[in-house]
């Protein structure tokens, strides 16, 4: 008889957190498309123009890994003003030997944000100079509060700044995260102020038009760009690639979607000029910060392994707890009992 584990947002959340052990289960799925043959579908995308609305579905098969993961991700952008959070969805876990399902996540989108947030703060560990300590974080949102949380787990923040088109959500996670992470965090009125002798800068939010420009950029400066999950969405003007060492997730999938598309819609880098991944500069194939003062840009636009590794050590970690509950999902065979 199969059995299937159904996991809630609570007990989620109870199991997994953005920690040291979430950070280094996604550098290992990071690694891992570096150094084995990881099946990972192009991202299956819904758009829902009318609501403002997109549905991504991703997944990725790695070898050795008992199970693969399946992801449901709705984003709704429109729904603050509902009352309701822009994000959601699901992950659906199967055997990687038989295909039954083993675990059902309803989470609401948590491990969503807290694998791309531990994915932040992978590049950020790779790419950035160890002595960072002043970060900049555009975007108030849960992401921008979760990838400014990362950066803390990887590099000497000392203090950070917020800029979000909307000054009032600011102010309020400045507030809470001066709290919560005992730093100083201000809220600024200009997305430049925000660069200006920053460390490490990241873009969390769904703009379709740049909100960071290239003559903002400083030697030493690390950019990780991570809001341009789909191809209308563009944080960073597309100049800026020409002044960067570029690093992607995925540079299959960043041509079709990331800020590298945009730069190759301009006309400003060529379509099959060859990029390194993360993955590679995890694995030691290739170098991340060649120097002190390289400008270095990671470009996220998340990845179906991602959503593989976290779903897998969700299940792990669910069951050592006794969380959840399991449910029969076929007949017994054989007959009855």
């Amino acid at each position: 008889m199969a059995r299937m584990l159904v996991l809630t947002e609570p007990d989620l959340r109870k199991v997994v957190r953005l920690d040291a052990s979430a950070v280094a289960c996604v550098e290992d799925a990071f690694a891992a498309l570096a150094t084995k043959p990881v099946v990972m579908p192009p991202i299956l995308r819904l758009d829902i123009a009318e609501y403002r609305g997109e549905v991504d579905v991703k997944t990725a098969y790695v070898p050795g890994v008992d199970g693969f993961a399946i992801k449901v991700s709705p984003g709704f952008f429109d729904n603050p003003k509902l009352g309701l959070p822009s994000l959601n969805g699901l992950m659906v876990l199967l055997s990687s030997r038989t295909g039954l399902v083993e675990a059902l996540l309803l989470d609401n989108g948590y491990l969503t944000d807290v694998r791309t947030a531990a994915a932040g703060a992978v590049a950020a560990k790779h790419l950035s100079r160890p002595d960072a300590q002043v970060a900049a974080i555009f975007g108030a949102g849960i992401q921008a509060r979760l990838q400014l949380e990362a950066l803390t787990l990887v590099r000497p923040i000392t203090q950070a700044r917020i800029w979000a088109r909307d000054p009032a959500k600011a102010e309020a996670a400045a507030r809470e995260l001066t709290a919560s992470l005992r730093i100083p965090v201000k809220a600024v009125s200009a997305p430049k102020d925000a660069c200006d002798g920053a460390d490490i800068i990241v873009t969390t939010t769904p703009s379709e038009h740049p909100i960071l420009k290239a003559e903002w950029l400083r030697p030493g400066q690390h950019l990780t760009a991570m809001g341009s999950d789909s191809e209308h969405k563009n944080e960073i003007e597309s100049a800026a690639l020409t002044q960067v060492t570029y690093i992607a997730d995925s540079v299959a999938q960043t041509r079709r979607l990331g800020e590298l598309h945009h730069a190759i819609q301009a006309g400003l880098i060529a379509p099959d000029q060859t990029f390194g991944e993360l993955g590679q500069v995890i694995a030691g194939q290739i170098p991340g910060r060649e120097s002190p003062d390289a400008i270095t840009l990671c470009d996220l636009t998340g990845t179906g392994v991602q959503d593989t590794a976290i779903a897998t050590l969700a299940r792990r970690r669910a069951m050592d707890a006794g969380a959840g509950w399991a449910i029969d999902t076929q007949e017994p065979t054989g007959g009855t009992s």
